[in-house]
């Protein structure tokens, strides 16, 4: 059956009133009802309360079967927006940045035409609506399984699909094994000794040890790591001084560490205390280290890649597949596969010249890639079901 178009233009403008009207992590609120009177008007069942706003839409087919859950996580982030779009947030300091507003508006135009096609479905379809993805380590995936999204359904496969601006539309990234990387955060508050700019001697200067701790992280990724088993350390943020003529007595640092294998992680984990506390001794300083184990690296099941790469290339043919590698990334989806078998790709969404990347002020989402994350979605969803009814 063919994509109504009347689908399409209904997903433009509930993306659009989205984006306008953006909720960050744990606040999704109204996301939650617009999303919950989209479904009530398509005559979609639900039930709510996982993680505060989440939503577990249930689409059964005209055969019984398997049980599969689609996911979109609905949350925005704490970014002053300066795109241009005529329909750009109206809540000032939060933005839609991450793409989270067309996941959301396609999986419902996903159920709208699912139920279209009810008759190829031979199972049941679980729409899962998830808040809070951008909060690591939180994150709201650990909490809905928590609060028992998956009690009464339980799911033997989860699909997912994110915007992803490098990809031209028309485009998908599908792979199997680790697509996003283990994503760490922590904090370092460096205490020296203030005193007068005119006599370092007398003082122990926190921004100087700062510095050389920031310098020597990076020696980790460089010296320590194989270059073959990705490893990233930033430092984000540096806050330090308070006058041009005072030596500062504290300095805090701020930054991710991001890597791909469980090995990795611990080795570059490791390192980051010994680098941070012998610099921190070097200097005459102190030291204290806060360390947030994040989201893990995001592992895709490489049956269902395979299926969703073999519908994809059915459907667009293999042009529309290249041959990509992972991104260090974190992604909250990544706790639903340590769960349960499933996939997780990429949906091109490039605006062309100009498009700038995820978590940037100026993002701009591509509306041309909505038939594209709709029709794909729909089909992978009914072949993985058939897949899985074959199994037995």
């Amino acid at each position: 059956m063919t994509l109504d178009s009347r689908i399409v233009e209904e997903v433009v403008e509930f993306r659009r009133l989205l984006h306008m009207n953006p909720e960050l992590s744990g606040e999704e609120q109204e996301t939650s009802q617009r999303i919950q009177e989209k479904l009530d008007e398509i005559g979609v069942p639900y039930e709510t309360g996982f993680a505060g706003t989440g939503i577990l839409g249930i689409i059964e087919g005209e055969e019984p079967g398997p049980t599969i859950g689609l996911r979109a996580d609905i949350d925005a982030l704490p970014i002053m927006e300066s795109s241009g779009e005529d329909f750009s947030s109206e809540n000032d300091g939060v933005m839609h940045a991450c793409g989270h507003d067309a996941h959301t508006a396609m999986l419902f135009g996903t159920a709208k035409y699912l139920l279209q096609r009810r008759d190829e479905i031979e199972g049941r379809i679980l729409l899962i609506f998830q808040p809070a993805e951008e909060q690591s380590p939180t994150g709201g995936s650990k909490q809905m399984m928590e609060d028992g999204v998956f009690d009464e359904y339980v799911p033997e496969v989860l699909i997912a699909q994110h915007v992803w601006p490098q990809l031209p539309v028309g485009q998908f990234g599908v792979m199997s094994g680790p697509i996003m990387g283990n994503s760490d955060r922590f904090k370092i508050k460096v205490t020296g000794s203030g005193g007068h700019a005119s006599m370092p001697h007398d003082t122990i200067d926190a921004i100087v040890a700062a510095n050389q701790i920031v310098t020597s992280l990076q020696t980790i990724a460089s010296r320590n790591a194989n270059p073959f088993d990705p490893a990233v350390v930033t430092v984000g943020k540096f806050n330090a001084g308070f006058q041009y003529n005072v030596i500062a007595e504290t300095a805090e640092l701020e930054g991710t560490i991001r890597t791909q294998s469980d090995e990795m992680k611990q080795k570059v984990k490791r390192r980051f205390f010994e680098v941070v506390e012998n610099v921190a001794e070097a200097m005459d300083a102190k030291v204290e280290i806060t360390y947030l184990d994040g989201y893990p690296a995001t592992v895709n099941d490489a049956e269902w890649a395979e299926q969703v790469h073999t519908t994809v290339e059915e459907m667009y043919g293999e042009s529309a597949l290249p041959a990509l590698t992972p991104s260090l990334g974190g992604e909250d989806f990544s706790r639903f596969l340590q769960k349960y078998p499933g996939v997780y790709y990429w949906l091109g969404s490039s605006v062309g010249e100009g498009q700038k990347p995820l978590h940037n002020p100026s993002f701009r989402f591509n509306e041309e890639a909505i038939p594209y994350g709709i029709e794909a979605m729909s089909q992978v969803a009914i072949d993985t079901l058939q897949t899985l009814k074959n199994k037995g």
